[in-house]
C-alpha cells in the first residue's frame, strides 16, 4: 500500500467519506430528473453515481481493500439519512421545503432503505472483485469488471427493494424493465466515460503521491 503517515491516511479517509455522501445526496436528487439519450429513458443520476465506483476503485488500488471497506461502513448510515432527507425535500426534482421532514413518508423511506442496501451490496462487491483482479498487468480489467458487477448488484438491489410490490402500480409492474434500462445506461456511461477517467486520475495520482513521498510510490498489490 501507499506509504503515508497516519495523519495523511485519516485525512484521505475523511475526504473520501464526505465525497461518497455528497455523490449519494446528489444522485438521489438527480435520479428524479429524467431525460432521453439516444432514444433511451434514463436520469441524470446515471452520470453522478458512477463517481462512487471510480473513487472506490482508486482507493482499493492505492490504499488497499481494508481502507475502502472502512469508507463503505462509515458512509452507509449517514447516507441512509441523507437519502431520505433529499428525497423528502426534493420530491420529483422540485423543492418541497424543509417542513416536509416533519411528516414521515413511507414511499420515500422505502426508497432511502433501498439506497442504503444497494450502496452496501454494490460497493462491497465492487471492492471484492477489484481486489481480486488488480494484480493483472492490464490496469483496465479490474475497474471494468468490478464496475460491471457492482453496478448490476447496486441497480437490482435498489429497484427490487424500492419498488417490488410497491403502492405505485406503474413501478410495481415495470420496475424490472426500468432497472435493466437504468443498468444499461450506467454501464455505457461508466465504460465509455469513467473507465478512461479512472486511467487518467490513477496516472495523475501516482505521479503526485510519488512526488509527495520523495519519489517513492508503492501501489497496493
Amino acid at each position: 500500500m501507499l506509504a503515508v503517515s497516519d495523519r495523511q491516511a485519516r485525512r484521505c479517509l475523511v475526504l473520501l467519506v464526505c465525497f461518497h455522501i455528497a455523490v449519494i445526496a446528489a444522485s438521489n436528487y438527480l435520479v428524479q430528473i429524467p431525460f432521453t439519450l439516444f432514444g433511451v429513458h434514463t436520469t441524470w443520476g446515471a452520470f453522478s453515481f458512477p463517481f462512487i465506483f471510480l473513487a472506490t476503485d482508486l482507493t482499493v488500488r492505492v490504499f488497499g481493500k481494508d481502507a475502502a471497506r472502512q469508507i463503505v461502513f462509515r458512509v452507509m448510515f449517514p447516507a441512509l439519512i441523507v437519502s431520505y432527507g433529499v428525497s423528502v425535500i426534493f420530491p420529483q426534482g422540485s423543492f418541497a421545503g424543509v417542513n416536509a421532514l416533519g411528516h414521515w413518508n413511507v414511499i420515500v423511506g422505502r426508497i432511502a432503505l433501498a439506497s442504503f442496501v444497494a450502496y452496501g451490496i454494490g460497493q462491497l462487491l465492487d471492492i471484492t472483485v477489484f481486489d481480486r483482479l488488480r494484480r493483472l498487468r492490464a490496469w483496465w480489467v479490474a475497474p471494468a469488471l468490478s464496475t460491471v458487477l457492482g453496478n448490476l448488484a447496486d441497480t437490482m438491489a435498489f429497484f427490487s427493494v424500492a419498488f417490488y410490490a410497491s403502492s405505485d402500480p406503474f413501478m410495481a409492474a415495470n420496475w424490472l424493465q426500468i432497472a435493466w434500462i437504468d443498468y444499461a445506461g450506467k454501464l455505457v456511461i461508466s465504460l465509455v466515460f469513467f473507465l478512461p477517467l479512472y486511467g487518467i486520475v490513477l496516472n495523475w495520482l501516482s505521479r503526485r503521491l510519488a512526488g509527495i513521498n520523495g519519489g517513492t510510490l508503492l501501489i497496493h498489490s
